[in-house]
């Protein structure tokens, strides 16, 4: 009788430990991620490879076959044959060739991804920044994953710019042009590392191509530059798309995150790090992005610097944006999430500095241009400019010579006039 005892006691304290040591395993911090969750979602992300490559900056470019990236596993792309190249590229009326003298030190040299030095894809496949469990873990929850708020949503006319900390929690310093019918658009975008204070608090620079109603049905096509360390596990720059159908609500994702954006260039990777990067009163660099619709396909095209043209968003992704865009903006966006605490983020935008101090010191677009319905990069009319507090952020617009229509932004968020 003692002896069963003891067997049984061992046993139960055998399956104890089993428990308590396999309770991690299944259920992971605040979150409450479970193990099954996380494999899942991680298996519908990462796509078995035909090659890897170790990024110095601790990234893992997985080069998988182009018929077996996320995007085709949307619904609406089941049978969705990829167009290897668009139909038409806009034809540009402006030339920047033709530079003056006075001009040419504003020229900015070509920018590469850090895990180029070890490699590249094969052909027919494209590289795609593995995801983690960290990287997951990291957001609010597996199902919100690589995802925005609809508080991403600029708010400009009547608008109380004095509630925007209390309502929003995010700032915007922008360029840009509405009620028109507009095909697409480009820029060449400064490139700098601004500091980010919290960790779910981002800094980005990018275009926004938007239709539909800003409440409820926003579609919106997205791509530019950004630091996000809940996003990355970092703070290095990196090229970012994004886009959504319903105003941030539950449709599109950043990258490559979700199905939806169909990449067929081999050489980039969205999410990837950029490098160089732009210095306070040394070289600068900037990344020209052109996001266009085919008219013939119907599919919002996205280019990368001169010669990368890296994919598509299929038009059957959208309503509006199905047929046009309403609406362009250019410009840089920062998550200030201290608000309720009653002090601003130093989080920074662009290189940190204000608008004032220009070329070298302030962060710059310019070539900011818009794709007619001739299919055809022209300067936009009535281009306006925004700021929710231009205390902590500002613009200053400009036009002519070699940068066509462009502006300087940004600012340090924090300071004496923005506490």
């Amino acid at each position: 009788m003692a002896a069963n005892c003891k067997r049984v006691s061992f046993l139960f304290a055998l399956v104890m430990t089993v428990v308590v040591t396999l309770t991690p395993s299944f259920v992971y911090g605040e979150n409450g991620f479970s193990d099954l969750k996380i494999r899942t979602h991680l298996k519908r992300l990462n796509k078995p490879p035909l090659k890897s490559i170790k990024s110095p900056d601790g990234d893992v470019i997985d080069c998988v076959p182009i018929t077996d990236q996320p995007a085709l596993a949307h619904p609406l792309l089941i049978n969705h044959n990829v167009q290897m190249s668009p139909s038409f590229n806009p034809e540009s009326v402006f030339s920047e060739s033709k530079l003056s003298p006075n001009t040419k030190n504003h020229q900015s040299n070509d920018i590469t991804q850090l895990w180029h030095v070890n490699g590249k894809c094969p052909v027919n496949t494209v590289p795609i920044r593995r995801t983690t469990k960290q990287d997951l873990y990291r957001a609010s929850s597996v199902e919100s994953f690589g995802m925005k708020t609809q508080n991403s949503i600029t708010k400009l006319k009547s608008y109380d710019t004095t509630s925007v900390l209390t309502q929003n929690g995010h700032q915007h310093a922008i360029m840009y042009v509405e009620d028109g019918v507009f095909y697409g658009a480009k820029a060449k975008i400064n490139v700098w590392n601004p500091d980010v204070e919290m960790p779910n608090e981002f800094s980005l620079a990018q275009i926004w191509v938007l239709g539909g109603n800003f409440n409820s049905d926003l579609n919106s096509i997205e791509a530019g530059w950004q630091v996000s360390p809940q996003l990355y596990g970092d703070n290095h720059t990196r090229l970012f798309t994004y886009w959504t159908s319903d105003a941030y609500q539950g449709t599109g994702c950043y990258n490559l995150l979700c199905s939806g954006f169909v990449q067929i260039n081999r050489d980039i990777a969205m999410g990837g790090s950029i490098s160089p990067l732009s210095s306070y009163g040394n070289s600068q660099y900037d990344i020209t992005i052109l996001i266009w619709k085919d008219p013939k396909e119907g599919h919002w095209w996205l280019q990368f610097g001169e010669k990368y043209i890296m994919g598509y968003w299929p038009a059957s992704l959208f309503s509006y944006l199905s047929e046009s865009a309403s609406m362009i903006e250019w410009g840089g966006e920062v998550v200030n999430s201290q608000s309720e605490a009653g002090q601003h983020t130093t989080t920074q935008m662009g290189s940190g500095r204000f608008a004032e101090e220009g070329w070298g010191k302030a962060s710059y677009f310019k070539n900011v241009q818009v794709v007619d319905g001739s299919n055809k990069l022209r300067n936009p009319e009535n281009l306006q400019v925004f700021t929710d507090q231009e205390n902590c952020y500002n613009v200053k617009s400009g036009n002519g010579g070699s940068w066509g229509s462009h502006f300087y932004y940004g600012g340090p968020g924090r300071n004496p006039n923005c506490p």
